[in-house]
């Protein structure tokens, strides 16, 4: 199954900043709308924000505003997440996704962030 593609994962002191980015086919990158996960070490994959095809808008959970921002270049099919003021508490795997069509979702593989004090 065709996937898309995370990179940018790594290792960060507390209070850093980190880009993410995941990038898609012509087909997985969609025009319904993307965004990220993320799977802490030990706890279920929680939502932490998706991004709109034609005006770029997004939402976040309460717990990550203000915190993260999720940007997109259509032309380039890439997504970002943005992540400032990292804490222990942000280390996880981070995926993106696409709802390439309703009720069809591609992920990809993973980035793994991890946020040291």
């Amino acid at each position: 199954q065709e996937r898309l593609v995370e990179s940018g994962g790594g290792l960060v002191q507390a209070g850093g900043s980190l880009r993410l980015s995941c990038t898609g086919s012509e087909r997985t990158f969609s025009n319904f709308s993307m965004g990220w996960f993320r799977q802490p070490p030990g706890k279920e994959r929680e939502f932490v924000g998706r991004i709109g095809w034609s005006n770029g808008s997004a939402i976040y959970p309460d717990s990550v505003k203000g915190q993260f921002t999720i940007s997109r270049d259509n032309a380039k099919k890439m997504i970002y997440l943005q992540i400032h003021n990292l804490k222990s508490e942000d280390t996880a795997v981070y995926y993106c996704y696409s709802d390439i069509q309703p009720g069809e979702r591609v992920w990809g593989q993973g980035t793994q962030v991890t946020v040291s004090s």
